[in-house]
């Protein structure tokens, strides 16, 4: 079994301030990984999908997601969804095997009637400068709450995924010299160039998924 609690100092090391949201991320991460019967991901042999969207409070939750699971942004196998919620999917790649679990309405709403938020974040102090008495208790309540207090873990169902091969080929922009990912480069004129020389030449914005 995957305890929550063995992944915190890292976790805060990560992150970089006490909050209750990171080990609630924590919380969740390690009850899929347990539901799933799976270890951490080493490579990529899991893959998260992060409800949070940008914005909004709480977003600390993604890295005690990633701390517990191996899913990291580095890695490319963690991807948000933007619902500006805070379940995560979970899924084991070979198999296609996964599992949703989510805080409970209750345990959030909780943590947002706390002075934590109501007398420090809403009021825009950064949570890195909220004293230790007014956040020590929510850390301590999220990380020993029981599970059926805290989270709901949904059933195993089946996701299945496409595999994508990293691709180890690259090549030098001709306008500014840097290394490049072939998918994305792109023409201009006669260059080959990156998206931001594309844009700067051409004028043409691409979006920011675009490859």
């Amino acid at each position: 079994m995957i305890q929550a609690h063995d992944f915190y100092e890292h976790g805060l090391a990560l992150h970089g301030h006490k909050c209750p949201a990171m080990p609630m991320g924590l919380r969740v991460g390690a009850a899929a990984l347990n539901a799933l019967g799976v270890e951490r991901a080493a490579d990529g042999q899991l893959l998260a999908l992060l409800e949070l969207g940008e914005d909004h409070c709480a977003t600390c939750f993604a890295d005690g997601v990633q701390m517990v699971t191996g899913c990291t942004f580095g890695k490319g196998n963690i991807k948000k969804l933007h619902y500006g919620k805070w379940g995560v999917t979970l899924i084991e790649v070979a198999s296609g095997r996964a599992v949703r679990v989510t805080p409970k309405a209750e345990a959030m709403l909780a943590n947002k009637q706390t002075a934590f938020f109501t007398d420090y974040r809403e009021k825009g102090i950064p949570a890195s400068k909220v004293p230790l008495e007014v956040v020590q208790p929510l850390v301590d309540r999220v990380m020993s709450a029981p599970d059926e207090q805290l989270l709901t873990v949904g059933p195993i169902f089946e996701h299945p995924i496409e595999h994508h091969a990293h691709s180890f080929a690259g090549l030098v922009c001709e306008a500014c010299g840097e290394m490049v990912v072939e998918g994305y480069a792109r023409l201009a004129g006669e260059q080959r160039v990156c998206i931001p020389c594309h844009e700067r030449i051409t004028g043409i914005r691409e979006p920011q998924s675009a490859a």
